[in-house]
């Protein structure tokens, strides 16, 4: 696994020269369309991957259909580590708490997607479709991210469970939407403050 936390992203700056954002110890972090626009590919590097210095890196893809993919080499110890899962953050849960006997027709998701056709607002769907994907990438860059879906899955879906099963369908509600919320706060706000900066200096040139 590389040396990486994800609060050292919010630290960087952008550098239009080098066309990516740069940390204070000339760490790199690229965040790359897809040719298609079909998703993003986004690579961090412990520092600049040009020129003969050895270097770790941790790279990640991910579609649009929310389906991802991370790759972290370590090249001090020779060592590489990939995973992979969906954009969706509570199928993701699922998947890391379950592990090899995850199957995406488990209770909980059954649960929770009939939960969600018949009682969560379109807007509140379509707001969680928009931010789950990008919520996912950067957890997926944290080295302890088997314990944050650990969280999530006992601290969210398995409440919100309890609470359907009750018919407390607006504590299931209430459960879901802050969810989103504090999630979107802690991981997705920085990025897309940055790359809101990022615009408006294109704009001013």
């Amino acid at each position: 696994m590389s040396d990486f936390d994800y609060d050292k992203i919010k630290d960087m700056e952008y550098d239009p020269n080098r066309g990516c954002y740069v940390g204070k110890n000339g760490e790199e972090f690229h965040v790359t369309p897809y040719s298609n626009g079909n998703g993003y590919k986004y690579d961090y590097y412990d520092r600049s991957p040009y020129g003969n210095a050895p270097h770790n890196s941790t790279h990640v893809k991910s579609d649009l259909s929310e389906d991802w993919n991370r790759t972290d080499n370590d090249r001090d110890n020779g060592t590489q580590d990939k995973s992979s899962g969906s954009g969706c953050y509570l199928t993701t849960a699922c998947m890391y708490h379950m592990q090899e006997t995850f199957d995406d027709s488990c209770q909980e998701l059954m649960a929770l997607r009939w939960f969600r056709d018949n009682f969560v607002l379109k807007e509140d769907i379509k707001h969680y479709y928009d931010i789950a994907p990008i919520i996912v990438n950067l957890i997926n860059f944290q080295p302890n991210c088997n314990k944050i879906y650990e969280w999530i899955y006992e601290n969210v879906i398995m409440p919100s469970i309890v609470a359907i099963k009750k018919g407390n369908y607006k504590i299931a509600y209430d459960i879901y939407k802050n969810s989103v919320l504090a999630l979107e706060e802690k991981f997705a706000k920085p990025i897309i403050q940055q790359q809101f900066v990022k615009t408006l200096k294109k704009i001013r040139k």
